[in-house]
């Protein structure tokens, strides 16, 4: 009873102060005001205060927010678990067949890739070689470039 009493009285303050807002000449403002303070009213007229205040003192109704919320917990929890193992198990079953049944992407008789063959296990990788007359070659290629331009 003193629920709907105090949201009566807010209502009509509300009311109040729209009246007040209106009487500046502040119509859309005045109007806005009123509607927010009709909200309470209503919600006292159609019973939902009264459902709120028994929800709000029942012991059970508590219990059942406690269950509500364990359930989505645990929804959570499984939606989670089953992300990172990659979906349920009849798809990580048949992600394991899948490729049980395709051939490896490289066969063991392949060839070597374009840029050189990569050492394999416990070989060492060849040593570099030294061009012989690297210093010569460079400077003739300038020297060419210099006589071109009359220099």
């Amino acid at each position: 009873m003193i629920v709907e009493t105090v949201c009566s009285a807010v209502a009509a303050a509300g009311l109040g102060i729209a009246v007040v807002t209106a009487y500046r000449k502040r119509y859309l403002t005045a109007t806005r005001i009123a509607a927010y303070a009709l909200v309470p009213l209503g919600l006292v007229m159609t019973g939902v205060v009264e459902w709120l205040a028994d929800t709000a003192f029942s012991p059970v109704a508590w219990a059942g927010f406690g269950v509500l919320g364990l359930s989505w917990l645990m929804f959570a929890t499984t939606r989670t678990v089953e992300r990172r193992r990659g979906g349920t198990r009849k798809d990580r079953k048949a992600a394991r067949e899948a490729a049980a049944a395709t051939p490896a992407a490289t066969a063991s008789g392949a060839s070597a890739p374009a840029l050189g063959q990569a050492p394999t296990r416990g070989q060492s990788p060849a040593p570099r070689q030294k061009p012989a007359a690297q210093g010569d070659d460079d400077f003739s290629d300038i020297e060419a470039i210099l006589k071109k331009h009359g220099i």
